[in-house]
């Protein structure tokens, strides 16, 4: 590998449920979820500077510098490590913009890893999520890469192994606004703590799915569709939703059949995210 230049892969995730426990002081809500990886992911290409100059270029054209997270993560991680190198970064982006899967959140956690790596910083995992959490919630679990029962507002993470079926997921057209859905008044905020065992038995929802629902018809017909192949769930606070499948080809059956007014996809799940498979090494 050139030492110089490197490409990571940086995977979407899926909420597999989502409980909404309570709502602290601060306004931040006190989740539980499974966060797993799929092997479908933006590509981020990195070329080490001597300069010390950051620059970030996305495919994503509407996405304006102050909202990069991917170019917040690099000078974050130039700010704390106090290196005098830089980087020139690129954003090839396939995972859907607001649609519950991630991809600002992956894209952030790999810019923290792969310069990590680049800049020879050596620092460890647990300052990399220490860092991320200031960028989002979701950061954390993608640093660490294992599929992960989280608690608290996501950060608290507990590695979970979970089987890795194949999934469609579907994008209805629509941006749905997390910040809405976590303000509604009619979102369950005191859902009685669940265990692993209890997920497993599937005595589990996504209390967002209600909301958004009511508020987004696109979404609700999108998941009413999908659900009479197979049970069909949204993931975050969507817009995407998925269900999942014992095969490629028997998913593939139904993403052939999928309206033109939606966009979807099929990706195997993953409990080891892509960016750990190549470029280092994880140690849980």
């Amino acid at each position: 590998m050139n030492i110089n230049s490197t490409t990571w892969p940086a995977p979407a995730k899926l909420n597999l449920f989502l409980h909404i426990t309570s709502r602290r002081a601060d306004g931040y809500h006190c989740l539980q979820t499974i966060f797993q990886f799929l092997d479908y992911n933006d590509v981020l290409n990195f070329k080490l500077r001597a300069d010390g100059h950051l620059s970030c270029k996305s495919t994503l054209k509407t996405l304006a510098p102050e909202h990069d997270l991917t170019l917040k993560a690099a000078n974050l991680l130039k700010q704390y490590s106090k290196t005098l190198l830089g980087a020139d970064i690129q954003v090839e982006k396939k995972i859907p913009v607001g649609g519950g899967l991630g991809g600002g959140s992956s894209d952030a956690a790999t810019a923290l890893l792969a310069l990590n790596q680049l800049w020879q910083l050596d620092l460890s995992l647990d300052t990399l999520a220490k860092l991320g959490l200031k960028l989002g919630a979701d950061v954390p679990v993608f640093i660490y890469g294992h599929a992960a029962w989280a608690e608290g507002v996501g950060e608290i993470l507990t590695p979970i192994q979970l089987a890795e079926p194949w999934y469609l997921v579907i994008h209805p057209g629509c941006h749905v606004a997390t910040a809405k859905i976590f303000n509604a008044k009619d979102l369950t905020r005191d859902s009685f703590p669940i265990t692993i065992r209890d997920f497993t038995a599937s005595k589990s929802i996504n209390v967002c799915e209600i909301v958004v629902r009511k508020r987004y018809p696109q979404v609700a017909e999108a998941i009413d569709w999908l659900g009479q192949y197979s049970s069909a769930r949204m993931t975050g606070t969507g817009a995407c939703l998925f269900a999942k499948f014992e095969s490629y080809a028997k998913a593939n059956i139904v993403l052939e059949q999928l309206p033109a007014k939606w966009q979807g996809f099929i990706a195997q799940g993953r409990n080891i995210s892509p960016a750990h498979f190549t470029n280092m090494k994880i140690t849980l």
